[in-house]
């Protein structure tokens, strides 16, 4: 599966690629789809600069005429040859601002997920001994939500995560420790998988809450199962306000 920095390095290179790899990723991860709008937009704008920049500006003459008007301390008169010159030089600025601008990898909040997890590694362990029901109750307080039936919950601290402090658990089920991040503050308008840096997963919305980070370390589990997870924690979760 492509990750986020792959796509967008080669849509850098080529926004219209019509690989259906690309097309893949882009369906399922909101970040780079949203990524490649503001690049298409670029590229138009760039498109339409450059049917400006080659044809003589029509306020060059009415400029010309300003700069006569300006007194006897101006003593050159711009060409429109110099115009094309400047009107390049414009160009050639806008194209590295706005390749500066698109080059620099957003950060998704897949990609933010996975770093959050590679900084918590005591929390992967698998066992059948579950955190004190208080500390649960502490930990997802805040988030205005209480655990029904998730199964045991191993793992329960209060994370910080994009400004926000958040539930993250994890969760022992029969295909292993599972790590759940509940994001009320983080919305997203469809389900989006993804497999990087050794964690695959998945992020799923929960209108009117945010969304929900289910994630597992290694490739041995399937997306087919890390969606089920999702829905059954879903389907755990009561919300209390």
């Amino acid at each position: 599966m492509m990750d986020c920095t792959r796509y967008r390095q080669s849509m850098l290179v080529q926004p219209r690629d019509p690989d259906p790899a690309l097309s893949e990723h882009r369906k399922s991860c909101p970040d780079c789809d949203q990524f490649t709008a503001r690049l298409l937009r670029f590229e138009s704008r760039l498109e339409r600069a450059l049917g400006v920049a080659f044809a003589e500006p029509a306020s060059a003459r009415g400029l010309q005429m300003l700069v006569k008007a300006s007194g006897p301390t101006v003593r050159s008169r711009s060409s429109p040859k110099g115009w094309l010159a400047m009107a390049a030089s414009v160009l050639v600025a806008v194209v590295v601002a706005g390749s500066l601008w698109l080059g620099i990898p957003g950060s998704s909040l897949a990609a933010d997920v996975v770093t959050h997890m590679r900084e918590e590694p005591q929390a992967w362990l698998r066992t059948d001994v579950g955190v004190p029901d208080t500390t649960l109750q502490n930990v997802l307080r805040d988030s205005h939500l209480r655990l029904a039936d998730a199964g045991v919950v191993s793992y329960a601290s209060s994370c910080q995560f994009r400004g926000h402090h958040v539930p993250h658990l994890v969760v022992q089920t029969e295909s292993g420790p599972v790590t759940v991040m509940v994001l009320v503050h983080d919305k997203v308008s469809k389900p989006a998988r993804f497999d990087e840096q050794g964690y695959r997963g998945v992020i799923v919305p929960v209108p009117g809450h945010g969304s929900l980070a289910v994630l597992t370390r290694g490739s041995a589990t399937d997306p087919k199962t890390i969606d089920q997870i999702a829905h059954r924690v879903l389907d755990s979760i009561v919300w209390t306000g």
